[in-house]
């Protein structure tokens, strides 16, 4: 193809459009299984939605991360998928992929967990039959997470302009009215969840604390598992010129570039983003796009 294929195409995608068409891939999938292979109404969902019975997440743990890729129907998926593509357009501004990965799946992680637990602590859901779907709570994390981050940056909600504190109150809000009337209560309790995590890591990292180091340390350790080993080279002697400064061009213009990308984030949590000059933000955004 003239343009380099779905494969060139998809790497060019930020994370959060690759998690989208990652949605949308297994929605479509789980579609077909029912339509042309005669699975049930549920599809293949069954075993990969969240149970909320510990004694059945056991024997299908695996279902903490892939419930979280499953949706209900064109309307759950649609507005999930809308949601990850402006706010991964604003967290993917700020900071790179790996941190946008931390946020996203800890969320999944902790909106699950309380999902679970909720139903097996509090009497009037322990005796109900439920399973959890849907990418909300990762959503919701990440949503919160530049909420609480530039709280008093504006966005263009219709034909407003609101402050992201707003957006994420009236989120959080929102699930709590609805978990009173009784509607998809599981599914609001992860939300809340991803909420919360979205909130404390924010706030965390304004004090310069990265509760998702040792997320990514884990997932580091995982991907190298699957990396093809290199053939060591043979020995070779190696005459060095030891000159007063160690460091090599790139390292110090990689060091250099960083401590201007943590000037402008400081600069954007005390002031907030409008407050940064168009060669910051221009900056800014293409620093995003390289990572």
């Amino acid at each position: 193809m003239a343009n380099g294929g779905l494969k060139y195409q998809f790497t060019r995608f930020n994370i959060a459009e690759k998690l989208i068409a990652f949605n949308v891939a297994v929605f479509l999938i789980n579609g077909l299984s029912v339509a042309l292979l005669g699975f049930s109404n549920q599809g293949i969902i069954k075993w990969f939605e969240l149970p909320e019975d510990f004694m059945t997440f056991f024997t299908q743990p695996w279902s903490l991360i892939t419930y979280s890729f499953f949706h209900a129907g064109i309307g759950h998926i649609f507005w999930n998928m809308l949601m990850l593509y402006f706010t991964g357009r604003i967290f993917l501004n700020l900071f790179d992929n790996k941190r946008f990965i931390n946020v996203y799946f800890l969320g999944v992680l902790l909106g699950g967990l309380l999902f679970m637990l909720s139903y097996n602590v509090f009497p009037t859901l322990a005796n109900t039959n439920s399973a959890l779907i849907g990418a909300s709570a990762g959503v919701t994390a990440v949503l919160i997470f530049i909420c609480a981050y530039i709280p008093n940056q504006e966005v263009r909600v219709i034909f407003f302009n609101v402050k992201l504190w707003y957006v994420g109150v009236f989120f959080v809000l929102v699930d709590l009215v609805q978990i009173t009337s009784g509607e998809n209560i599981g599914g609001r309790i992860a939300h809340l969840g991803g909420a919360a995590l979205g909130y404390f890591y924010a706030r965390q990292l304004l004090k310069g604390n990265d509760i998702g180091a040792g997320f990514t340390k884990l997932l580091d350790s995982l991907s190298n598992l699957f990396k093809p080993r290199e053939k060591k080279a043979p020995l070779k002697t190696v005459y060095k010129n030891k000159s007063a400064s160690s460091q090599s061009k790139a390292d110090y213009d990689k060091q250099a570039r960083q401590r201007k990308i943590d000037g402008i984030l400081d600069k954007i949590s005390k002031s907030g983003y409008e407050s940064l000059s168009k060669t910051e933000k221009d900056f800014l955004f293409k620093a995003g796009k390289e990572n």
